[in-house]
């Protein structure tokens, strides 16, 4: 077999009006929204951290990630559980999206390369725009997503958030 790109799916989601992407590879379940528990001393962004059948999971705002202003939670607000990787390290976080569209297959040629100006977001975090229906949508990486500082807050997060567990944290 040769070395052809194939499409790959992407889940689509909703962030103030614009959609966004991320590898549906990366995703391992979608939450309806439920109540985060804030750990003291984090940057704004993290939101805090829920409990995932035992675990401890920190959950990250993404419109404050990307500079946008916060959401009130509504009926469609839900938790995209996904698995990052920064230094060597895979992580799993929750990320606070305002709705989940749906599951696409994108085509590589239906991705061009990311944005240099104009656009809210460091493109860092963008590996590309995908067109769907004469939309753009913006696809993230999520690995590059997060600040350097915040997966180091993550593992502070999720060593904070199981001392105090069984005190705070009930299902």
């Amino acid at each position: 077999m040769g070395e052809e790109l194939s499409a790959t799916q992407y889940l689509t989601f909703v962030l103030d009006n614009e959609v966004f992407a991320v590898d549906v590879a990366r995703v391992r379940e979608i939450l309806e929204y439920t109540t985060v528990t804030r750990v003291p001393k984090t940057q704004k962004y993290m939101r805090g951290v829920i409990n995932l059948r035992g675990g401890v999971v920190p959950v990250v705002d993404m419109r404050l990630l990307f500079g946008m202003s916060e959401a009130d939670t509504t009926v469609n607000t839900c938790i995209i559980v996904m698995e990052i990787v920064t230094d060597g390290s895979a992580f799993v976080i929750g990320a606070l999206a305002d709705s989940v569209c749906e599951v696409m297959e994108l085509d590589p040629d239906q991705i061009e390369a990311a944005p240099k100006v104009g656009s809210r977001i460091n493109t860092d975090f963008i590996s590309g725009m995908g067109k769907h229906n004469n939309e753009f949508i913006m696809i993230l990486n999520i690995d590059k997503m997060l600040p350097d500082e915040a997966s180091q807050s993550i593992e502070e997060m999720a060593e904070e958030a199981v001392a105090t567990e069984h005190t705070e944290l009930t299902e």
